[in-house]
C-alpha cells in the first residue's frame, strides 16, 4: 500500500489544535495530543468581535507534532503526508514577506454583518442567492471589505487573504493556495459560472489577485520547507495533501459523503452538515450552502449547513462562571439528567455567542426565562442549557427540511456535547433522528483525507479502515411527545 507508517492530521479550531498520528496500514489513532490545556483567548475588542492570533496556533501546531512524535516514537521519515482540517470563515491577511498584518477576524465576529447586508440588497438577493447560494453575510469576503474601508493604510499591504487553514499550509510549505471549497466558504465563489466571485470583489472594490491560487481539496497542494522542518520535526519534502473547512472536515471524517448522509458535531459552536447534489438555497440565507470536499462536474456534492454559534460555549460558560469550576463536564451532565424532560417550565436560549445565522443575523443574547425560586435548582439550569441547544438546532432542521432535505440518520463524533447522555437522548427525540456515534475527529478525518490526496490509499473505502460506529441511539416513543411539547413551549419564547 505504501512504505509510510503514519499520516499526520492537524486540526485547529478556535478553543485548540488537535493533532493525531494516523496508523496508515490499520486506520487507527497512534497518538494524538491537545494543545493548548486551557482553551486559546478569543480577543473581542469591541462587543461583536472575535479575533485570535495566528502565530498562536502555530505555536500550537509545533507542541502537537512534537508530542505525537515523542509518544509514538515515530520520525519525520515515517511520516507520509499532511492533512489540515480548519475552523472556517476566519479572514488571515499577510503582507508580501508571509507575516500576518493583523490579527484574524474569526468565525464568530460579527463585526460584517451590516457590510454584507448591503452587498446582498446591492448586487441583489436573487443574484446573490443564485450565484453564491448565500447572502455574502458575515462571511470571510466581507470581513475583507471591512478591513479595507476601517483599516485602509494596512489594506495596501496586503499581498494574499486566505482562511486559516491556508495559513496553516502557508506556514508548513511556504507556498499559499486555497480550494474551491475554502473559496465557497468565503462567498469567493460563483457557483452558477463555476469561477471566483468577479462581481462580489467588483462590488467590494477588491482584487482577484488578493486570493490564492486553487488547488484541489485532495492533492499535493505543497511539501514541507526546510524552514517548517527545522521547526517542527517532520522532514522536508512530505507533502500537505488534503485541507478542509472543519465543518466539510467533521463530515468527511464520518464518511459523510453522499447526497442524503448527514453530519452533526456540538463543540463551542453546534453544526449539522447534509450533503445534497443540486446546488439548493434557503432564501433568508438562515443555513448556507457550501461545496464539499469531494465535489466534481460530473458528481456534485454540496454541504449544507446549519450553524448555532451558542453550543458547548454555554456549557464551558455555566462550569466556569455560575460553578466557579466546581463541576467536571461529567457531574454536570449527571446534575442535569436529575430534572424532567422540560425542566419544568426552566427556558434557556443559547444565543450568546455573536449574531446568529438561523436567527437572519440577529443578535438576541443568551437568556433564561421563567426562572421560578421555588421551584428550579441547579440541574433546571444545566439542563435547560442542554435542551436550549437542542431545540435551536432543531430549529434549523426544519429549515433544512424545508430545502427538501431527507434527514433519518445523523452521524456525529463521540465528543464534546454528544459525550452527554442527556444531549444524545434530547437531540434524537426532537430531531426523530437515530443518532450514530463514531470514535473519529476532524484531526483523524483531515490524516484520512491527507492518505487519500497523497495516494497513501487508492479510494475513500480504504482510508475509512478503523472507523467504527461505538453506539446508536434511537428516538424513544415514550418520550416523543414530551420532546415535542418541551419544543414548541421553548419555540414560543423564540417567537416573543
Amino acid at each position: 500500500m505504501h512504505e509510510h507508517k503514519y499520516i499526520l492530521g492537524l486540526d485547529v479550531g478556535s478553543s485548540s489544535v488537535k493533532t493525531t498520528l494516523l496508523d496508515a496500514e490499520s486506520g487507527k489513532v497512534a497518538a494524538s495530543a491537545t494543545f493548548p490545556a486551557q482553551e486559546m483567548k478569543i480577543e473581542a475588542p469591541k462587543a461583536g468581535w472575535a479575533e485570535q492570533d495566528p502565530e498562536a496556533w502555530w505555536a500550537n501546531i509545533k507542541l502537537g507534532i512534537a508530542s505525537v512524535i515523542n509518544k509514538s516514537g515515530a520520525s519525520g521519515a515515517d511520516i507520509g503526508a499532511i492533512g489540515i482540517s480548519y475552523q472556517m470563515h476566519g479572514l488571515v491577511l499577510v503582507g508580501k514577506d508571509h507575516k500576518v498584518l493583523r490579527s484574524s477576524i474569526i468565525w464568530c465576529d460579527s463585526r460584517a454583518v451590516e457590510t454584507g447586508n448591503k452587498a446582498f440588497h446591492g448586487i441583489g438577493p436573487e443574484y446573490c442567492l443564485n450565484h453564491y447560494l448565500n447572502s455574502p453575510g458575515n462571511f470571510t469576503a466581507s470581513k475583507l471589505k471591512w478591513v479595507k474601508e476601517q483599516q485602509p493604510e494596512l489594506f495596501e499591504k496586503v499581498y494574499k487573504a486566505m482562511l486559516p487553514g491556508d495559513f496553516v499550509a502557508m506556514k508548513l510549505t511556504g507556498e499559499i493556495n486555497t480550494t474551491i471549497s475554502g473559496l465557497s466558504e468565503g462567498v469567493f465563489w460563483d457557483f452558477k459560472e463555476e469561477k471566483i466571485a468577479d462581481r462580489l470583489l467588483q462590488y467590494y472594490g477588491i482584487e482577484p489577485g488578493l486570493l490564492p491560487e486553487v488547488v484541489p481539496t485532495f492533492s499535493i497542494q505543497g511539501k514541507v520547507s526546510a524552514a517548517a522542518a527545522r521547526e517542527t520535526g517532520l522532514n522536508a519534502g512530505t507533502p500537505v495533501s488534503y485541507r478542509a473547512g472543519d465543518q466539510p472536515n467533521n463530515a468527511f471524517s464520518l464518511n459523510v459523503l453522499k447526497p442524503g448522509e448527514i453530519a452533526a458535531t456540538a463543540g463551542t459552536s453546534g453544526v449539522v452538515y447534509g450533503i445534497i447534489d443540486q446546488a439548493a438555497y434557503d432564501p433568508k440565507s438562515r443555513v448556507n450552502t457550501f461545496v464539499h470536499v469531494n465535489h466534481q462536474k460530473e458528481a456534485a456534492r454540496y454541504g449544507v449547513l446549519l450553524c448555532i454559534n451558542g453550543t458547548g460555549i454555554l456549557n464551558s460558560w455555566m462550569r466556569n462562571t455560575l460553578f466557579g469550576g466546581n463541576y467536571s463536564y461529567e457531574q454536570m451532565n449527571q446534575m442535569a439528567a436529575e430534572a424532567p424532560v422540560g425542566s419544568d417550565g426552566l427556558v434557556f436560549m443559547p444565543f450568546g455567542n455573536g449574531a446568529e445565522r438561523i436567527l437572519e443575523n440577529k443578535e438576541l443574547g443568551a437568556g433564561l426565562h421563567n426562572l421560578n425560586f421555588n421551584i428550579h435548582q441547579n440541574s433546571h439550569m444545566l439542563r435547560a442549557a442542554q435542551e436550549g441547544i437542542v431545540y435551536s438546532l432543531n430549529f434549523g432542521f426544519n429549515i433544512m427540511k424545508d430545502m427538501g432535505m431527507p434527514l433519518n440518520t445523523v452521524r456525529a463524533g463521540h465528543a464534546n456535547m454528544f459525550l452527554s447522555p442527556l444531549f444524545r437522548e434530547a437531540f434524537a427525540n426532537t430531531t426523530q433522528t437515530t443518532v450514530e456515534l463514531y470514535n473519529t475527529d476532524g484531526a483523524q478525518g483531515a490524516a484520512r483525507g491527507a492518505g487519500i490526496g497523497a495516494s497513501i490509499y487508492a479510494n475513500t473505502e480504504q482510508a475509512f479502515t478503523g472507523l467504527e460506529a461505538i453506539k446508536t441511539i434511537e428516538p424513544d416513543v415514550k418520550l416523543k411527545d414530551a420532546y415535542a411539547e418541551a419544543y414548541q413551549y421553548w419555540l414560543s419564547f423564540l417567537a416573543s
